[in-house]
């Protein structure tokens, strides 16, 4: 179980670099256009960190009923 939580936090942490990224290419972006596609890209990187957040509280919890 260590294993699959040490792989998730990796995950975790992999998606707040990437959508930190996003936000920032967002900031240089000169178009607008490339502006709300670089936003959308860090949302769903956003939207995955919180998914494997609720996934670490998920296995929190089996391995302390287990």
């Amino acid at each position: 179980m260590h294993d699959e939580s040490h792989k998730t936090e990796e995950l975790k942490l992999e998606q707040v670099q990437r959508e930190r990224a996003e936000r920032e290419a967002a900031d240089d972006e000169p178009t607008e256009s490339g502006t709300r596609t670089h936003d959308r890209r860090a949302d769903k990187h956003a939207y995955l960190k919180e998914k494997l957040a609720e996934r670490e509280r998920s296995e929190r919890e089996a391995a302390d009923q287990g």
